[in-house]
């Protein structure tokens, strides 16, 4: 089997109100999915034809408010990462939570047990060059696993490909920056998805405009960007392949709550996708937290091996 792993950076789950863009924009595909509701925090805890959606808890059993390095090194880890450090960590993972990364990112324990995995999201030829002399300034969590993990990083030549998607997924961040690409629709994006994943056990998606979004407490750029990841998670459930389990979930809240810039203490969705899906969501909601997502993915991996 196959399993894709969309991590949307900063979205929680919201309640059903003026300021929560998931409530409302129109998200005719995540309705579709959940019986016709909003993927707020009403709709959670509930099994549906297509989906389940549960609500994780991304505190990590520590006061403060959720934050980037912590919350996902404990997603891509299994470890709580701000237990280890006795506090909520933002941006960039620090020397302790890189060397977790460095022992017990998902890629590499995926390697560990015979199975592969791949990184989709393409980087820019800046990056290249700061590779030549490792991983030595400030990288996300996803960088760092994949680093740690041996894997190959998808340039913007894999783009042109379609064997790469950009963290935006249309390319129109890009575009802006003065790449000469192509601008994709969501529904060609997801498409690309589903075909890199056809190739490894493990595929890992990152878009992160939506905490960019939350943090700009943009309404309309909210709304975009939600339409946009409508649209996306629409083509990639279409074209899953049957047996294969698409998994969605967050390191923390934000966009959900355009009342403040900040984080929220909300849990974040854990939205599986797939027949055959039952284990995989009652190894998350066995738990119940962010720290659950890698070790129930490896566990479903490797029972179906």
């Amino acid at each position: 089997m196959s399993i894709i792993f969309i991590f949307v950076d900063g979205v929680g789950l919201g309640e059903r109100n003026e300021k929560n863009p998931f409530f409302t924009t129109a998200t005719p595909f995540f309705s579709s999915l959940l019986g016709g509701n909003k993927m707020t925090v009403e709709a959670a805890g509930k099994d549906y034809k297509e989906a389940s959606l549960l609500a994780l808890d991304a505190r990590l059993a520590l006061d403060g408010l959720p934050q980037s390095a912590t919350g996902q090194t404990a997603l891509f880890t299994g470890f709580n990462a701000a237990k280890l450090l006795g506090c909520h960590l933002n941006g960039f993972p620090n020397r302790a939570l890189r060397g977790v990364l460095a022992d017990h990112g998902i890629f590499l324990q995926l390697r560990r047990n015979s199975l592969q995995g791949t990184f989709a999201n393409a980087y820019r030829p800046d990056f290249f060059d700061e590779l030549k002399g490792g991983l030595k300034g400030y990288y996300s969590c996803s960088t760092l696993i994949t680093y740690y993990g041996g894997l190959t990083f998808r340039s913007l030549d894999d783009l042109r490909r379609g064997e790469a998607v950009y963290m935006d997924i249309t390319n129109v961040v890009l575009r802006r920056l003065g790449f000469d690409l192509p601008r994709i629709t969501p529904q060609e994006a997801g498409e690309r998805l589903v075909k890199i994943a056809g190739r490894f056990h493990l595929t890992l998606f990152e878009h992160f405009l939506t905490d960019i979004a939350g943090h700009n407490r943009d309404s309309s750029f909210a709304a975009e960007t939600v339409t946009t990841l409508d649209a996306f998670l629409e083509a990639v459930v279409r074209d899953l392949p049957a047996g294969d389990l698409l998994l969605l979930t967050s390191d923390h809240g934000n966009l959900e709550d355009l009342t403040t810039k900040g984080h929220t203490a909300n849990p974040v969705p854990a939205l599986v996708v797939g027949k055959g899906r039952d284990r995989l969501v009652e190894l998350l909601d066995k738990q119940g937290s962010i720290t659950a997502v890698t070790p129930a993915l490896l566990k479903q991996l490797t029972v179906d091996s």
